[in-house]
């Protein structure tokens, strides 16, 4: 139905959305509102706000540039949906999985970075007879501002005969030279320093000291004719091998690898330093001879952000202008509650609701109006006290003449928002339909919203029993980041949240905890890190589900009267998968200025295999109809082969029932990831004491989703494991048998125990910030 109203229809208007479970979703979203999309994990609830509504307005942007943006829109694919009509130019602002560069910065992510160099340029004070210096000159990311020994990173690598050799006993020949790469690469190095006159059978230890630290640490590259030794079953022919010294080859793939995998690989031969010649400020001499206010640019950086707005204080037009136009460009970031954090913080280090609230807030002094903002999670990471400043961010974004909508599961989001749209009822193909759009409080009348039993539920929370504990695990006194000297006691046996606003120091204490303490036993952390960078990673292969389906399909009559065995069904070798796509089923397809992304894969259409292999079927379904099914679905059709029905078992334990096996790595979220490894743990039989520590586990995670999650959780506790999460959910907090509270602010206002006990203890401490949030969902859950 198109808007009589024509482009000034006050609503968005969504007809027959058939994105990813959506079911010919029809829905009117008004403009001009904050409203939010809410619904179990997997409802559908992002494919109607990301998948339909944003894609949408991406393509239509696509068709306003060049010929060449249209040509990639047919790569990419158009969402599914009928038509949607008054919808204005979006901006997207997703939880981005992608690892930011080493170089990337809280400083550069929210630009920053910038105001702060153009303000040491203008207004610095530099030594009598020094020239004035471009900004540019002030940025470790450029050749005018980069350290020469360091190349701007702030740190060295460096690597050493003991790091490079571990055991000098060995020969060369049996790889005394622990650095060097395996298989061919490894012997071709070998063979070159056999054709050089090296003896590579005398152990290491032997061989002349000279020699040995030209083979380690030679910038030379000799290139020899290598003859090799003739093997029994192929002639292999002369040819011309270069060589390259370990610490040469080290060096080249730490800096030059793509693979996470290679990369740490070389690291263990590195030891890493401050820079002596810049002291680890990246910077060049000439700028850090500038001052401002008394302090180098790198100085200024490393402060947080609350103190640095306090330390911009110069005379003169120009300082004035440019520490006014600072101030206010900081403010945004500090009312998101991230004041603690400073310029220089690696962006690395952040979490993904760290980010995204950057880009927030830098969004906010961007001043677009007219357009629609569609958010990830805002709250994600967010302690309760931060959120009422984040509502007061998205209220501005709304006042400016925006729409914005935001998917969400944070309750106190949810009452504050103008508009809701309710998906489900349930996940995957049990969801997809719109259950309620319109006020918030009209939703209280629909018994089917699962949403609406958490958000209107005023009986008091349930009283549990707390757990007694079976010992005491001291941790500390720990000296890291924020934390000076912190010593801390988690009761074992036990279910204990620790608590405190963000950057408090929670994750840093966490995070000492290792295999090595007294009464630790056995360690599993679970993090919210991707199980994989590209579509070629799966909900199947993370969990090794996958083989076992593979060895079904190999033990077929199909399969064994063609010749096929286990690895034909692989879609990582060649053989059974599709060549052009080399069996990932996706494709890059690069954008011009834009990030590049993946459409499907024009000869298999995202089936990753050839047509040969899905020839071969079991019970009527060939092995890539078998990675579309859910987790649901996969359950009832291998009901009756253990090992895999195992597996499914424990991901629908954990609340994952509405994934596809072949879902890519790259469609899941933070949450999702962290869950598929806690499954491949609960699948795992356990024997003796085991500690599992969680990062905020529930992120993401709709509140009906964390009850399953908790009584999994729970069950550990029970069965004599302890569990440790760090977490903002108040919910899961009062079910606790012990709270670790840290505060009382964030990055040096933090870094303190502010309390420890039972929930309702706590819930009583003074100077906690997390106390009255506590106490209130002690009494009433809404």
């Amino acid at each position: 139905m198109s808007s009589p109203h024509g482009s000034h229809d006050p609503y968005v208007r969504v007809r027959g959305a058939r994105e990813h479970n959506l079911r010919g979703v029809d829905v009117d979203v008004p403009r001009d509102v904050l409203a939010v999309f809410t619904g179990v994990s997997g409802s559908g609830k992002s494919s109607l706000a990301f998948g339909t509504i944003y894609a949408e307005a991406q393509r239509r942007y696509f068709e306003s540039v060049a010929p060449y943006a249209r040509r990639l829109i047919h790569q990419v694919g158009a969402p599914k949906v009928g038509e949607i009509t008054g919808l204005p130019p979006a901006v997207s602002l997703q939880q981005r999985r992608s690892t930011p560069t080493s170089r990337s910065s809280v400083g550069t992510v929210t630009n920053l970075s910038n105001s702060l160099r153009m303000l040491f340029s203008r207004a610095g004070d530099y030594p009598p007879g020094a020239e004035r210096l471009d900004s540019d000159a002030f940025s470790p990311n450029t050749a005018a501002g980069a350290c020469p020994e360091c190349h701007g990173l702030g740190r060295v690598h460096r690597t050493t005969e003991e790091l490079l050799v571990p055991d000098p006993s060995l020969s060369i020949r049996e790889g005394a030279i622990a650095a060097w790469p395996g298989a061919w690469q490894g012997k071709n190095l070998r063979d070159i320093l056999d054709t050089l006159g090296h003896d590579v059978d005398r152990p290491w230890r032997e061989l002349p000291a000279g020699e040995r630290e030209w083979i380690l640490f030679t910038d030379e590259q000799p290139v020899v004719t290598v003859h090799p030794v003739r093997d029994a079953e192929r002639i292999q022919r002369p040819y011309q091998g270069t060589y390259m010294s370990a610490r040469r080859y080290v060096m080249k793939t730490f800096s030059d690898t793509k693979s996470p995998t290679l990369r740490a690989k070389a690291e263990r031969f590195l030891t890493s330093a401050p820079c002596p010649v810049c002291g680890g400020s990246r910077l060049r001499a000439e700028a850090l001879a500038v001052t401002f206010a008394g302090r180098t640019i790198a100085e200024l950086a490393a402060l947080p952000l609350t103190e640095l707005v306090r330390a911009l204080h110069g005379s003169g037009e120009a300082a004035r202008v440019l520490t006014d136009d600072l101030r206010s460009r900081v403010a945004p970031v500090v009312e998101l509650g991230l004041g603690y954090l400073s310029l220089d913080r690696p962006a690395p280090t952040l979490s993904a609701g760290e980010l995204q609230r950057l880009r927030l807030a830098t969004q906010l002094r961007s001043g677009l109006f007219g357009v629609v903002y569609v958010l990830d999670e805002p709250s994600a990471g967010l302690h309760p006290a931060d959120t009422e400043a984040l509502l007061t961010v998205l209220d501005r974004l709304k006042s400016a003449g925006n729409s914005v909508f935001v998917v969400e599961h944070h309750l106190d989001v949810v009452r504050g928002a103008d508009w809701l749209v309710d998906v489900g009822p349930r996940a995957g193909e049990h969801g997809g339909q719109v259950l309620h759009s319109g006020p918030v409080a009209d939703l209280e009348g629909v018994p089917e919203s699962a949403t609406a039993r958490f958000l209107f539920d005023r009986s008091p929370a349930p009283v549990r029993e707390i757990r007694p504990a079976r010992g005491q695990l001291k941790v500390g006194p720990v000296t890291r980041h924020n934390l000076r000297g912190v010593t801390v006691e988690f009761p074992l046996g036990v279910f204990t949240a620790v608590t405190g606003v963000s950057g408090s120091g929670k994750s840093t204490l966490i995070g000492e905890v290792t295999e090595e303490l007294d009464g630790v036993g056995r360690l599993v952390t679970v993090d919210q890190k991707p199980i994989g960078r590209t579509p070629r990673s799966n909900l199947a292969t993370y969990t090794g589900l996958f083989d076992v389906v593979r060895k079904v399909f190999a033990g077929t009559d199909g399969a064994r009267r063609r010749g096929y065995g286990v690895g034909r069904f692989s879609f990582n070798v060649a053989g059974g998968r599709c060549e052009t796509c080399q069996g990932e089923g996706f494709v890059s397809v690069e954008l011009l200025f834009l990030p590049s992304t993946y459409a499907p894969c024009p000869d298999c259409g995202g089936a990753r295999y050839n047509p040969e292999t899905l020839e071969v079927t079991y019970r009527e379904k060939n092995i890539a109809q078998i990675l579309d099914l859910t987790v649901e679905a996969a359950a009832g059709f291998f009901a009756d082969t253990p090992a895999v029905a195992r597996s499914l078992a424990t991901l629908q334990d954990v609340g994952l029932g509405y994934l596809r096996l072949g879902q890519p790595a790259t469609e899941l979220s933070g949450g999702e990831a962290q869950r598929i490894k806690l499954a491949g743990e609960l699948q795992r039989v356990r024997r003796g004491h085991t500690f599992y520590l969680l990062d905020e586990p529930t992120t993401g995670l709709h509140p009906a989703d964390v009850e399953v999650l908790m009584r999994q959780l729970h069950g550990l506790v029970d069965a004599g494991h302890t569990v440790v999460v760090v977490e903002h959910d108040m919910s899961v907090v009062a079910g606790a048998d012990w709270v670790i509270d840290l505060g009382p602010g964030g990055g040096d206002a933090g870094g303190q125990i502010v309390a420890a006990g039972p929930p309702a203890e706590l819930a009583r401490s003074a100077g906690s910030r997390t106390a009255p949030y506590l106490a209130r969902q002690l009494v009433s859950p809404a």
